[in-house]
């Protein structure tokens, strides 16, 4: 029997060339939240990547920060999910993706993952991803992908996470 090859990557994202000039960061201030924190880009044994940190707070309905890169171009044909190179303060955090049919600033589909305090990949099938409400499709179409965000989420904690790498599988 004829083993499959891996699914091949598509990086779109590997913080190397003014990362900042792309990437927006914003918390839930925007609707009234109280969460703060930052995101810094840095290199470390040759490798680039952004720190995003903060305290993520519920109060006043709120409960986000996030780091999210509007894509510039359309996704390759049969891509199936999301891929990461990530790190953290072992929590978890969320990856929103955002498509052509979520207008309104409260959609978009949302997979969680774990991190730890070593390097890792991550792959989120894109069937994993749940739209945030009704009106959504059930899973993202890559056609219709507008941005990919790494969010801390719905619950106060601090936040802590390296991303290295960004792609589609």
């Amino acid at each position: 029997m004829a083993e499959t090859p891996p699914a091949q990557s598509a990086m779109i994202e590997d913080f190397k060339m003014e990362p900042e000039t792309r990437w927006r960061f914003f918390t839930d201030q925007v609707m009234g939240g109280v969460s703060t924190g930052g995101v810094d880009f840095a290199t470390e044994d040759g490798h680039a990547f952004a720190r995003m940190t903060g305290r993520v707070s519920t109060a006043n309905r709120g409960g986000f920060i996030q780091m999210r890169l509007d894509l510039a171009t359309r996704l390759p044909e049969g891509t199936t999910g999301v891929r990461l190179m990530v790190r953290g303060n072992n929590q978890r955090y969320f990856v929103h993706l955002r498509t052509g049919g979520t207008l309104l600033p409260w959609q978009y589909y949302q997979a969680g993952f774990e991190v730890s305090q070593s390097w890792a990949e991550v792959r989120l099938p894109l069937e994993s991803f749940a739209a945030s409400g009704a009106l959504l499709r059930s899973a993202p179409r890559p056609s219709s992908l507008a941005s990919v965000a790494i969010v801390a989420y719905g619950r106060d904690h601090d936040a802590r996470i390296d991303v290295r790498e960004v792609g589609f599988y």
